[in-house]
């Protein structure tokens, strides 16, 4: 089978190699799946590179986490019948040596949702960390998996991102009123696209603007940027507001304590590799139903082919405009 791997840590174009390997095959409770599309994450990018300082935790590494395509085989203890429905999957390459960069991939069972005939693959095959972690961000600090949002008013910081265009859709799925914010102008069309109520430029005005508009404050914040945004975000909540966040600047945070203090502020900062399966599941699981029902998900900014998969990467590392996936089949 064709795959994409790298052997060593490095520039994109120095070490992602592209050749034929043994098939894989499913262990027990594990698919196999053929790959069609492939989705590339920033965090992925980041291991290949070593910006997280942690080595290479195997002798080779197939990148990637998230994939799409149809079953092809089962392994011991698995029901038969999954064997041609057609799936999105995640977590391929979390904790884990062998991603979705290649014509076949296995992983457990439970990292597998079953997505209607109307679905298409290249939107399932980029769903699964920034889907999951946008549905983790918008339910966050309830009792359950899925909290009911009918009422409140959520702000989605970085409204245009991966994560920001799924926490819209989800959040307006869970009956919220959904404001966002983008860097450029341009950009508002993606967050409508996903359904936002309301855009605003994330400018000096900001604060201002939004709470011009919802004078009571707003409910939740989902937050990409969270050391530049954090004391905003403070004076912009309501009392016993929270805040979920999953990534930050490159400079350290400085929390204003005391005004989170006083207000009750709850803030959840969030790593979609470990959230439970249960958690992972659930927001697969309406994710795939997001789509069937209408939803055009995530702007794709480039296919790549397989052979390309160098130049996919740098599309991220570059931060190019809409998503980069690698076409397998």
């Amino acid at each position: 089978m064709k795959a994409a791997f790298y052997t060593r840590q490095g520039m994109a174009e120095d070490v992602l190699e592209v050749s034929d390997i043994r098939e894989l095959l499913p262990n027990k409770g594990e698919v196999q799946i053929e790959i069609h599309f492939s989705g590339v994450n920033p965090g992925e990018v980041k291991k290949r590179s070593d910006a997280f300082g942690v080595g290479m935790p195997f002798d080779r590494i197939i990148p990637h986490s998230d994939g799409s395509g149809y079953i092809t085989k089962v392994g011991q203890g698995v029901d038969q019948n999954w064997i041609g429905n057609k799936v999105l999957c995640f977590g391929a390459q979390s904790y884990r040596q062998y991603g979705t960069a290649a014509e076949l991939c296995c992983v457990p069972v439970e990292n597998v949702v079953e997505i209607a005939e109307n679905v298409l693959l290249e939107q399932a095959g980029q769903m699964g960390i920034p889907g999951i972690t946008a549905h983790r961000s918008v339910h966050v600090g309830g009792n359950g998996i899925r909290q009911d949002r009918t009422g409140q008013v959520l702000l989605v910081q970085g409204g245009s991102g991966a994560v920001g265009q799924c926490a819209i859709a989800i959040a307006k799925k869970a009956g919220a009123t959904v404001l966002a914010t983008v860097r450029k102008q341009k950009d508002d069309q993606m967050a409508k696209a996903a359904g936002a109520d309301k855009v605003y430029l994330a400018d000096g005005n900001l604060k201002e603007n939004i709470l011009s508009d919802y004078p009571e404050g707003i409910d939740h914040i989902i937050e990409v940027a969270f050391a530049a945004n954090i004391e905003a975000d403070a004076e912009m909540l309501k009392q016993g507001g929270s805040i979920a966040t999953y990534a930050t600047d490159k400079h350290p945070a400085i929390i204003p304590f005391w005004p989170l203090v006083f207000s009750n502020i709850s803030v959840f900062f969030l790593g979609s590799d470990d959230f439970s399966i249960e958690a992972k599941q659930a927001a697969a699981q309406d994710l795939a139903v997001l789509l069937e029902g209408g939803w055009k998900g995530l702007t794709i900014g480039e296919i790549y082919d397989i052979n390309d998969i160098a130049n996919a990467h740098l599309h991220i590392e570059n931060r190019q405009e809409g998503r980069a996936l690698v076409r397998i089949k």
